[in-house]
């Protein structure tokens, strides 16, 4: 399992509005601290806003928060951006033998420990703030 890159561009990217305040903030300059296309990185703003994590200004190019950073958590950086299927971290394969001893009982057995492992995720991305990663820059 691998979460996708969007996650850590999306701290990258709210870092650089608030390291760089005084810049004119573009998807443009933005692209070439994360070194990835500014079309992905327009995608992402995107889907912050949507999320009420920004505002973009058109044109002028102006990104600010729109809550102090201190406030803005990991797990509210990975919800906008990380679109889990069915809010589940993990997925199972589609149809396990129910014949088998083991493929009719996989998912009772193992999913209330996949759901404990996504909530320890979770619990630990909700203690870390933007704030903390901002301050080991």
């Amino acid at each position: 399992m691998i979460i996708s890159s969007r996650f850590t561009i999306s701290i990258h990217i709210l870092i650089c509005i608030l390291y760089f305040k005084n810049e004119k903030m573009t998807s443009n300059f933005i692209s070439k601290s994360v070194n990835v296309n500014p079309v992905v990185i327009r995608n992402i703003l995107v889907q912050l806003q949507k999320a009420n994590l920004i505002t973009v200004k058109r044109g002028t190019g102006g990104i600010s928060l729109n809550k102090d950073y201190t406030n803005i958590t990991l797990l509210e950086i990975f919800n906008a951006v990380d679109s889990l299927e069915n809010n589940k971290l993990f997925n199972f394969h589609q149809n396990p033998n129910n014949e088998c001893p083991i493929g009719k009982k996989i998912k009772v057995a193992l999913n209330p420990k996949l759901e404990k492992i996504q909530k320890a995720m979770e619990n630990e991305l909700n203690n870390i703030t933007l704030k903390d990663v901002f301050n080991n820059i």
